[in-house]
């Protein structure tokens, strides 16, 4: 299948405080967590890229390395710089610990941000921030809202269109949402490890 003219962005700045280390190189089938990752992104995307402060750490992975533009934003400033360091107008924007991926779920909303600034999962009052798609014609409200104090990524959706796709629509390709499961703490990782056991033989 044809990649899409779509930048996936994956974002690597977290502290990783819970898991005690870096969750982008816990190791899966002997290769870091991260790659299996840049790995599902670019089965969809023409341009893949991480947004990360530690540059030189990520640099052996095969593709480009950005660091914020806003440091100390947290997860809204590696979205910011991802979006804004892409060569695609729409960027699919996934985190480094989230070893579900599922290529036809990350295509589809690339399809559902036709007409829109962002395509994001909602179920009920929350919204999936992460695995969703945005365009760079979100960058002034980011902006916007970095130079207000604001961190929560969602503070800049009331200024642009916003697509909120509903769970049982995301469900037809992904059933149990898993695409959108990430990993905090070393208990979920073992966790993760069992299930993915059967899939890495």
């Amino acid at each position: 299948m044809e990649r899409l003219p779509v930048t996936g962005v994956v974002l690597a700045g977290g502290a990783s405080r819970r898991m005690g280390r870096n969750k982008a190189f816990l190791e899966l089938a002997g290769r870091p967590l991260v790659a299996h990752v840049l790995d599902r992104m670019t089965e969809v995307c023409e341009e893949v890229l991480i947004v990360a402060n530690d540059v030189p750490r990520y640099a052996g992975l095969g593709v480009r390395v950005v660091p914020d533009v806003f440091p100390g934003v947290g997860v809204l400033g590696g979205l910011h710089a991802g979006l804004q360091a892409a060569r695609h107008d729409l960027i699919l924007v996934v985190g480094c610990d989230m070893p579900f991926l599922n290529p036809a779920l990350l295509r589809a909303f690339a399809a559902w941000a036709e007409g829109y600034d962002v395509a994001a999962l909602r179920q009920g009052e929350q919204v999936e921030t992460l695995h969703a798609a945005y365009r760079r014609t979100c960058l002034p409200a980011m902006e916007a809202a970095i130079r207000a104090g604001q961190r929560r990524i969602i503070s800049f959706f009331p200024h642009v269109r916003v697509r909120y796709i509903p769970p049982e629509e995301a469900e037809r390709l992904d059933p149990g949402l898993r695409s959108f499961r990430n990993v905090n703490t070393p208990e979920e990782w073992e966790e993760i490890l069992r299930i993915l056991g059967q899939i890495y033989r």
